[in-house]
């Protein structure tokens, strides 16, 4: 994909180390490129180096993730050389942007099937690394589909997965904090359907150990 082809599209998201950006008409269909932006602070060789290795792991992320059933947006073409993948627009709302608008009936539902899915990603050793609501979109026909692998990894580590969990939970936290039990919860009983009762129980003392090692750090900060 040579520079000059990317016309002027709009800004979705300016992330840490990739910027989203709209196209609606990509041959004929709405897709997001995204594009790995260079950093400053790294040596120029190496920053390529290193956006190019992102780039084509991610890609392989996502295919896993396909394999493993878990829904992941269709990828129309992948530019190592330019640090850019093109993907399909997934129609909907994040899940952030969605749960308030939900029954608790249908809270609990989704959440149950989001934690199916993790469960799918951890039991094929793959770590999503971002795992928030703002990083599964609730489709327009019900649908449930998973984004930005930028920061994942192939990992059979419990402190991984326990991480994982730990910042979906921290997200619930953060944004619907009157239902964060309920929500979790569900997330638990549907990973604990895929990966087991005794695995389950192993990560979420991990789980818990993260957030213990989270509050004694605060606490030092604050002394």
């Amino acid at each position: 994909m040579a520079r000059s082809s990317l016309k002027a599209l709009s800004l979705i998201k300016k992330g840490a180390e990739a910027d989203l950006l709209l196209d609606d008409d990509w041959h004929g269909r709405k897709a997001v490129l995204k594009k790995r932006v260079p950093k400053g602070y790294r040596a120029p060789q190496l920053d390529e180096k290193i956006r190019a290795h992102r780039t084509a792991h991610e890609l392989k992320l996502l295919h896993r993730a396909k394999e493993l059933g878990v829904p992941t947006p269709a990828i129309f073409l992948i530019d190592v050389g330019e640090t850019t993948i093109v993907m399909e627009f997934v129609e909907g709302k994040p899940v952030k942007q969605a749960l308030e608008g939900l029954s608790q009936e249908e809270r609990v539902r989704l959440c149950r099937r989001i934690g199916e899915l993790i469960g799918r990603l951890h039991e094929g050793d793959l770590i999503h690394g971002d795992l928030t609501t703002s990083n599964i979109i609730l489709t327009s026909n019900g649908g449930i589909v998973f984004v930005d692998f930028g920061l994942g990894e192939f990992s059979k580590e419990l402190e991984a997965r326990g991480v994982d969990l730990h910042l979906m939970k921290r997200a619930l936290q953060s944004t619907h904090y009157q239902f964060v039990e309920e929500c979790f919860n569900a997330i638990i009983d549907g990973y604990k359907e895929v990966v087991g009762d005794d695995v389950a129980k192993e990560v979420l003392k991990k789980v818990n150990e993260i957030e213990r090692r989270g509050r004694y750090v605060s606490e030092r900060v604050r002394k």
